[in-house]
């Protein structure tokens, strides 16, 4: 992307409402010339003369009453090509507010600037080299992070991590390719046999690193996505106060009227380093009127799409009919752990009733906050390994890449089963070219335009 074909773009860089600083950003070859129109510094100083990578205070003049100031501000000069875009890059450091960050975004565009689209500078930053597609798609996870654990795998990812595996696999590859290319365009000539033992043996490191790399994904995608815990029972088991137990304030009415709970509940909260998306749902199984029955199809509807349930039972009551109903409900669900509730009351319920429905039993008081940071390792440990959590600095975070590995995945197994069968080497040369092709895909050196315009639209208009 060069200067001539570009436009300058502009945007409001900060989140909206009242704050201490609001950031108006500017990027493109006219960047610097824009400002300069509205800017008064305190020095006297013009910005098209002043180093790079320097800050300067004075006043934004209104473009039509020069007298007239919209805001006092500082403003940073960045020039090409050691910019976010490798652009000219200008950033307004303005006061918060709405109606002065408008204003000055405002005279801006008056002198010629063009509103940035969603991830336009992002965008521009990865069109002109400065980042890969991966490293541009960090930059979202990064201002997405619910928790430290995902916003460092956001960082790692920013620095490369993914990108440096993913380039030592294509060489790896491209290497084995050579080789069989040697022996197609000179087969007579004396070169030496092709070691065709060895190269098997490379290719199927290969496809095991594409294996552990895609095993990755779920855990990425928890991580980033968050992992959806719904909490079910019949009524008056005390699914809000577990809720209440685990967020550690009373985010839901608790009663001892059954059903006082009508609709689904949704909070986040970070354990052990997952952001963990909780619902309370209604506990009615038999609805009395219009509200009830929304909610109790609302609970089904969470109930389908929960990656964990928490079925909840009275451990002061006997097993009943009700809490048969509930087993039945999520009994096809993979993930499930069974809470035994209040377990500060005399115990009448019999634990033989759900032998065999999931491996994971909790005993538990959540109107004491008994045994609570017990079920919160259960929470991640039963639907992610602890060494997955432990070990793995790589992370697959994105369904994007999920599929173009276990393309490249399949290409290069294909690859392995024609040497096994002696298929001509110009077939396999073509699996092993293809498998490299999904690798780039990934990195953004071969994607197509839509894909990039899906990408960046997810962004704010300001990144």
């Amino acid at each position: 992307m060069s200067n001539d074909k570009v436009d300058t773009i502009v945007a409001i860089a900060t989140s909206s409402g009242e704050a201490g600083i609001g950031i108006v950003r500017l990027s493109g070859p006219d960047a610097v010339r824009i400002v300069d129109s509205l800017f008064e510094a305190k020095s006297r100083k013009c910005l098209a003369r002043v180093p790079s990578h320097t800050l300067h205070y004075g006043w934004i003049k209104d473009p039509e009453k020069k007298e007239r100031i919209l805001d006092e501000v500082l403003v940073s000069v960045m020039r090409s090509p050691r910019s976010y875009t490798r652009e000219d890059v200008v950033e307004i450091n303005c006061h918060g507010g709405p109606i002065a960050l408008r204003a000055v975004l405002d005279a801006c565009l008056s002198k010629g600037a063009r509103l940035a689209e969603p991830g336009e500078f992002t965008k521009r930053a990865f069109l002109n080299g400065r980042i890969d597609l991966t490293q541009a798609e960090a930059v979202l996870d990064i201002v997405r992070a619910k928790t430290d654990m995902a916003l460092s795998a956001s960082q790692a990812q920013l620095k490369g991590q993914l990108s440096n595996r993913l380039t030592s696999l294509k060489e790896g590859i491209i290497k084995q390719q050579a080789r069989l290319e040697v022996q197609i365009d000179f087969p007579e000539e004396e070169i030496g046999e092709v070691d065709f033992i060895t190269i098997k043996k490379e290719l199927n490191q290969i496809l095991q690193q594409l294996n552990d790399l895609i095993k990755t994904e779920r855990t990425g995608r928890y991580l980033h996505d968050g992992i959806r815990v719904v909490i079910c029972g019949k009524p008056n088991v005390g699914k809000s106060s577990l809720l209440n137990a685990l967020l550690q304030e009373e985010r839901s009415i608790v009663t001892p009227v059954a059903g006082t709970t009508r609709d689904t509940i949704e909070e986040i909260l970070d354990v052990k380093g997952f952001p963990i998306r909780i619902v309370d749902t209604a506990g009615i199984l038999e609805p009395r009127d219009l509200v009830e029955r929304k909610a109790v199809a609302r609970s089904k509807q969470m109930i389908r799409q929960a990656d964990l349930i928490l079925l909840v039972f009275d451990a002061s009551r006997p097993f009943d009919e009700m809490d048969k109903t509930m087993m039945y409900t999520v009994q096809k669900k993979k993930h499930i752990v069974a809470v035994l509730n209040k377990i500060d009351l005399p115990k009448r319920f019999d634990e033989r009733k759900i032998k065999g429905f999931t491996k994971h039993l909790v005993y538990l008081s959540a109107k004491k906050r008994l045994n609570i940071s017990e079920l919160e390792d259960v929470l991640v440990n039963s639907i992610i390994s602890s060494k997955t959590i432990h070990q793995e600095s790589i992370l697959v975070t994105s369904a994007r890449h999920r599929e173009a590995l276990k393309k490249a995945q399949k290409c290069i197994a294909q690859a392995i089963d024609s040497l096994n069968n002696n298929v001509s080497l110009e077939y396999i040369c073509l699996d092993l070219k293809e498998a490299v092709h999904y690798l780039d895909e990934i990195m953004g050196k071969s994607v197509s335009e839509d894909i990039l315009d899906v990408i960046f639209s997810e962004f704010c208009i300001g990144k």
